[in-house]
């Protein structure tokens, strides 16, 4: 029996809990086995702590080319949850098909272009010369993962844009200790440090992608997936694209504006301890976007089914209640990281005061304001539900690419602004002007379509 949540009934905060709960024990999951496993390269490998800043300064750029194209992703969620809304199921089964194809060849693009261009990209962002070999040799080992990856987060976004969210948490119960043991056989046995991280990515990952796929083929409903139906349909692609090539801009933006945040933090690389613990704070960072993405999808799953129903009462409710719950979520999750930096960052640093040290700063910037970040997230995630793809690109085009890279490439580079402080506090400054954006351009679509509704 499938695991659905009927998000037309019942108390909707109740509801919500019930759908992100898994979602944001799953990303804690991932986020601590990816955690478990740079600690354990660098304890077994040979590396050391510069295992840390090595996976560290390869996070913008793996990030800056996944995110473009898992955009298309979203869009596909969004698009399968306005059909399962409207209950269409000649359209939730050509919006299936269409996305786990198109998920393939996303997977191929991705791994191709990432393996050619990391060496030149990591040269590119001043990447410290003794961890650039280490890096480089990583990152390429890594692309191997995108084309499991991509199929799997197609898989899972199409199970919960149907309701169900426990079933990719189940899929990662079995996937992880494959991950955490691989991990173990390629760096302490096989001696391959940092390429046996990545290796062991790639076999836990391709693991994850034949569970999802399966899971979707077994099933006797609308979101079955059937080998010999997959295709590209001409109208689910176009909406597909319509919403996902604006969202993986977006995303793709904020990771660009990353990689010259990192080429800036490089620069401050004089500093002893800095980039490795400027790394080990932006990986429990990392934490804190799996709570304010996974509000993010709640939004746009629960906006998006009452947007395909034309019930936009219930879109409004979605909005507020999301809202609400992600705020005191995030405001929980602040004061624990906060309170407890130095012993968090000690997880990962064993070698150097100042890195915990700098750790610290980094921490303080960005998760003391971290609630704004968690309304500029879930109203984007609202936006997405209601169709609106061009104009939340534009604004993060503005804010996270336009201001970011600006701020680095002048104020940063006067001789006594160039400090990690100026760096940081440019974080909380466009997640305030980017959430007041999406805020109001939510509220402005929101009553539109509403009463275009009613004078139809």
């Amino acid at each position: 029996m499938n695991e659905k949540l009927d998000m037309s009934k019942g108390a909707i905060w109740v509801q919500m809990i019930r759908f992100v709960i898994p979602i944001i024990l799953l990303g804690f999951l991932q986020q601590f086995f990816n955690v478990a496993d740079v600690i354990l390269a660098g304890r077994l490998g040979t590396s050391g702590d510069s295992a840390v800043a090595a996976v560290g300064s390869t996070n913008s750029i793996r990030i800056l080319l996944v995110n473009f194209f898992s955009g298309c992703a979203t869009g596909s969620a969004v698009a399968i949850s306005h059909a399962i809304g409207s209950k269409d199921k000649k359209a939730i089964k050509q919006n299936v098909h269409t996305a786990m194809l198109l998920s393939v060849i996303i997977g191929v693009i991705v791994t191709v272009v990432g393996m050619t261009l990391s060496g030149a990209l990591l040269t590119a962002m001043g990447t410290p010369s003794d961890i650039l070999g280490k890096s480089t040799i990583y990152l390429q080992t890594y692309f191997l993962t995108m084309i499991p990856a991509t199929i799997y987060n197609f898989g899972a976004g199409i199970l919960r844009a149907n309701g169900e969210t426990k079933k990719p948490f189940y899929f990662f119960l079995v996937t992880a200790p494959v991950k955490l043991i691989m991990t173990y056989v390629f760096v302490a046995l096989f001696d391959l440090d940092l390429i046996g991280l990545s290796l062991a990515t790639v076999c836990s990952q391709t693991l994850a992608a034949i569970l999802v796929v399966m899971a979707l083929m077994r099933r006797d409903d609308d979101i079955k997936l059937s080998l010999k139906d997959l295709k590209i349909y001409k109208e689910p692609l176009g909406k597909i694209l319509r919403l996902g090539i604006p969202a993986g801009i977006q995303s793709s933006t904020f990771s660009l504006s990353n990689v010259v945040i990192q080429s800036s933090i490089n620069s401050l690389a004089n500093l002893p301890g800095f980039i490795t613990g400027n790394a080990a704070a932006s990986s429990i960072e990392a934490f804190a976007e799996v709570v304010t993405g996974g509000f993010l999808s709640t939004a746009m799953t629960f906006v998006g089914y009452n947007v395909g129903a034309k019930n936009y009462d219930k879109v409004k409710r979605s909005y507020n209640t999301s809202l609400i719950l992600c705020t005191i979520t995030v405001a929980a999750l602040s004061a624990f990281v906060v309170i407890f930096a130095k012993p968090l960052l000690g997880l990962y640093i064993t070698e150097s005061e100042e890195a915990i040290a700098w750790g610290v700063v980094r921490i303080a910037f960005i998760f003391g304001p971290l609630i704004i970040q968690g309304v500029m997230d879930t109203t984007s995630g609202a936006l997405s539900g209601l169709g609106i793809s061009v104009s939340n690109a534009i604004i993060a085009l503005v804010g996270f690419c336009g201001l970011r890279i600006v701020w680095c490439l002048t104020v940063f580079q006067v001789e006594e602004y160039h400090t990690p402080q100026t760096l940081y506090i440019i974080y909380p400054i466009t997640w305030v002007i980017i959430a007041i954006l999406r805020y109001v351009l939510f509220w402005v679509v929101y009553k539109h379509q509403k009463k275009k509704l009613y004078q139809e």
